[in-house]
């Protein structure tokens, strides 16, 4: 059973492969003769006006191409801004600021090519089971999520539905986006570049397998069944197919509402503490953690009547797992910046290929230096915080440290850059989540010592490599 929808839309997603390849070929062509042409007009200034006038030359075409891959939508928007987030110690600066523009779609695809899709999938007669309103609650490059009603007895649902043709247009949309970066010569191709594409390859077709994503909510539902802070949908399999994936319809406010925002300085430390927590049970218990950091993949359920507010976890599309190879070194980082050893600091980071022994004493001291910082947040009493991220009573202030802000200045003025490894794969998912949840506590203003909260885990960490792997 449906509803008629007067929702603004558009017909469908282009996912031509022929369609898109030539008009992605031809936005590279376009960028890449202007940026040539610009790059050689430049040959005859001084080193620094001709490095400046290359650096705004390339910010031009890259914002230029952005806004080409952007009129495509569908996957292609989802795979930059993927390689936004994973690029950023890869690609130059002006194509992961210019990729970082993209946007998600928000204009809806037409009820007729939705429903359709719901037919095929999961058959006319199971679509008679559910009241769909046709008018979705959110849409996005890869599909779209609308809110249903089991009639037999009106459990409310959401139906999230994959555009048709999205999961066949990747890999030609793939190939497209870099071809048009080799065109603009930026960047040096090889295993470094082969291996980071083929990771956005992987978790663009993980992203567009239902199946998996309705396996991944189902187990971090059972892995947080018993702690009341949580809640995780539960999926439906009746209504869940490769395309289609089905999960009960849960309320809670934006991370960043008025309703939540206005909320007691304690019931905000508290959400705070709790994501703070949960981010070190996926990063020092099960190893598996939901890498995307997006704000959407939250909600705030308030609590009333003396029940307590509760942290809602939604989209499990996004789910790692991370074997020991990654996270000893990382938990060893980890120890050591907040024991200040910087023995341990250097070992984890020589096991995941951040630094080389060989490297100069000062580039060694100013990597363990940013280390440092970084544990900033759960800094033990012997080694506390800036008495400017602390209010009165020494509480850590997250919002006010400043703390992403001051160690990315900090890295771009060290030495640091000219010798920097390309990390694993696995560690630019770790650093966007580690961000992503920095951000969110932020957002929240919490005022509190992170200490308490990473006390609970720490006795578990890896003293050493070695040790571990014996």
């Amino acid at each position: 059973m449906v509803r008629k929808s007067d929702s603004k839309h558009v017909e469908k997603i282009r996912t031509g492969s022929f369609e898109r390849k030539y008009l992605m070929a031809k936005a590279g062509i376009v960028a890449s003769t202007r940026y040539a042409s610009k790059s050689a007009g430049a040959m005859l200034k001084s080193q620094d006006k001709r490095r400046k006038a290359h650096k705004r030359a390339l910010a031009q075409e890259a914002n230029y191409l952005v806004e080409e891959l952007g009129k495509l939508k569908g996957s292609v928007v989802k795979i930059g801004q993927m390689m936004a987030l994973y690029g950023e110690l890869f690609l130059p600066k002006e194509i992961t600021d210019a990729l970082h523009t993209l946007e998600e779609d928000t204009t809806p695809v037409a009820w007729t090519t939705i429903h359709h899709a719901l037919v095929k999938e999961l058959g006319a007669e199971r679509l008679t089971e559910l009241d769909i309103d046709p008018v979705p609650i959110g849409a996005a490059s890869l599909g779209q999520v609308h809110r249903a009603t089991r009639l037999s007895d009106g459990r409310q649902l959401c139906l999230k539905v994959q555009y048709p043709g999205i999961a066949e247009a990747i890999d030609s949309d793939l190939s497209s986006v870099a071809t048009l970066i080799k065109m603009t010569r930026t960047v040096k191709m090889g295993r470094d570049f082969d291996q980071w594409f083929n990771e956005i390859r992987f978790m663009m077709h993980r992203e567009v397998d239902y199946h998996e994503e309705f396996h991944t909510t189902r187990k971090f539902g059972r892995l947080l069944s018993d702690d009341p802070r949580y809640v995780v949908p539960e999926v439906f399999d009746r209504y869940s197919t490769g395309t289609v994936l089905c999960t009960s319809y849960e309320e809670g406010h934006n991370v960043s509402s008025d309703a939540v925002l206005g909320l007691a300085l304690e019931r905000r430390n508290n959400l705070a503490r709790w994501s703070l927590d949960l981010l070190l049970k996926e990063l020092f218990v099960w190893k598996e953690m939901q890498t995307d950091p997006n704000f959407g993949n939250y909600r705030i359920r308030l609590g009333s009547d003396g029940q307590p507010d509760q942290l809602v976890l939604l989209d499990f599309g996004a789910v790692r797992s991370f074997d020991d190879s990654i996270m000893m070194p990382v938990q060893l980082m980890i120890k050591g910046g907040y024991l200040r050893d910087k023995k341990k600091v250097l070992e984890g980071a020589v096991a995941v290929n951040f630094m080389q022994p060989h490297f100069p004493p000062k580039v060694l001291n100013a990597f363990t230096d940013i280390v440092y910082d970084l544990v900033e947040p759960v800094a033990s009493g012997k080694n506390p915080p800036p008495a400017f991220a602390l209010n009165q009573y020494g509480d850590y202030c997250w919002v006010e440290s400043d703390l992403p802000a001051r160690v990315a200045r900090k890295a771009a003025i060290s030495a640091i850059s000219k010798h920097f490894n390309m990390p694993p794969k696995e560690f630019l998912f770790l650093q966007r989540k580690l961000v992503g949840v920095y951000t969110m506590i932020s957002v929240l203003k919490a005022e509190f010592n992170g200490q308490e909260v990473f006390d609970l885990y720490f006795e578990g960490l890896a003293d050493s490599i070695d040790s571990e792997a014996s």
